[in-house]
Parts: C-alpha cells; sequence; structure tokens
C-alpha cells in the first residue's frame, strides 16, 4: 500500500526537491510539507509516525468504550520531521450507528486540518468565533484545552478546533450528530510521551476518512 507522497492542502501531486527548489511543491499551493502515503493502523505504524512527528500525535486515551485506532498519517519529511499529525478512530457513535473520528495536530499554515474538516485552508481562525464560549472542551496533555464549533463545513460532520502545545488541534467527527461525543470532555494523550503503552492501543480496519476526506 505504499504510496506517493501528496500534497496535505488537496491531495494532488507533489514534485520532490531537486535542482531549482530545496522544498517540496504542489502546482496549486506551492511550498508545502508533503503528506505521507496513509499507514494501514499497527502498533508499529503508530511508532514510525511517533518517532518522525515534531508535532503532538493525538489520541484519546483511553478510547471510549468499543472505539478503535483505524489509521495513522503525517505531513513533513525525514528532513523535517511530521509538521501534520492525523490519527483515526472510530466506534459506536453516541446516537448508535457507527461513529469516526480525526484528530489533527498541526503547525500554523500546513493545511491538512482544513482538508479534513472541508473548509477552505489552511488554518481555522476565520471559521471560529472565540469572541463566544467554546463549545467543547478536551483534556489535552493534561491540560484543559476549549474548542470551538467550526463554521461553513459539509453537512455530514461536525467540526471542532482549538490549541493546544502551542498548534492547531482538529477534531472531525462523522455523521454530524457523533459530534455530541466531543461534549464528554475527551482525554487526548499525546502519544510521544504514551511510552510502552502504545503497545496496548486496539487496532481496526483502517479508515476510509483518511484517505478520502
Amino acid at each position: 500500500m505504499r504510496g506517493e507522497p501528496s500534497c496535505p492542502k488537496c491531495g494532488g501531486r507533489v514534485r520532490a526537491p531537486g535542482l531549482f527548489s530545496d522544498s517540496w511543491q504542489c502546482d496549486a499551493h506551492g511550498t508545502v510539507h508533503p503528506l505521507q502515503p496513509v499507514i494501514p493502523p499497527s502498533v508499529e505504524a503508530l511508532s514510525v509516525v511517533v518517532h518522525r512527528t515534531q508535532v503532538p500525535v493525538w489520541m484519546p486515551w483511553p478510547l471510549p468504550v468499543g472505539w478503535l485506532f483505524t489509521g495513522v498519517t503525517y505531513a513533513g519529511d525525514d528532513r523535517s520531521g511530521g509538521r501534520a499529525t492525523a490519527v483515526a478512530c472510530s466506534g459506536p457513535g453516541p446516537l448508535g450507528g457507527v461513529g469516526e473520528l480525526i484528530l489533527v495536530a498541526e503547525e500554523l499554515g500546513v493545511g491538512l486540518g482544513a482538508r479534513y474538516a472541508g473548509v477552505d485552508g489552511p488554518d481555522p481562525g476565520p471559521y471560529m468565533s472565540v469572541e463566544k464560549p467554546p463549545q467543547a472542551k478536551v483534556l489535552a496533555a493534561g491540560r484543559p484545552t476549549p474548542l470551538w464549533h467550526v463554521s461553513a463545513t459539509p453537512d455530514d460532520r461536525a467540526v471542532f478546533a482549538g490549541e493546544a502545545l502551542g498548534l492547531w488541534l482538529w477534531a472531525v467527527v462523522w455523521p454530524e450528530q457523533s459530534g455530541l461525543l466531543m461534549y464528554d470532555e475527551l482525554v487526548l494523550t499525546d502519544l510521544r510521551d504514551a511510552g510502552a503503552e502504545v503497545e496496548l492501543v486496539p487496532c481496526g480496519a483502517l479508515s476510509p476518512r483518511l484517505l478520502k476526506p
């Protein structure tokens, strides 16, 4: 399943650094951090991303009852390290059916979270009413972290965003009504700090949402 790196903002092809440029280039978006091919969910896949990334690898931990880890990817290369990560989980939705959650941590301007959210990127700021109280809160790396509802997203999903450890944190939930999950004050762990506990993560089938937002 090893594919080619792609643009984190649009999924288009990217050109590797070469004679005329020392950075990855997308025809539509210019210089980008390349999105690496999605890795099927496994403890080994998680470990690869954890060791390569410069940003958090957020996961609800412990996972909600019945939920599984369903895939991971990151944007960056061997030289820069990961500048954005996306972790997918799925399980029973709060109102029945299957819910899916993608958590994205990213530096300013990468644009991966906006792509999963279905909004024009690269950052959530224009779509957040931060002058109003946050609609959800999570505990991220032990710190209370407010999340605001992101507007102008497709009807099939609920999107929240905020700031954690000085970086953007996006939570994208399908279907839209499964957004209720975010009102339960999820506890998010940065798997870079989880140590051997990473080996306990239960894995499910690869989420198609990671491949095609």
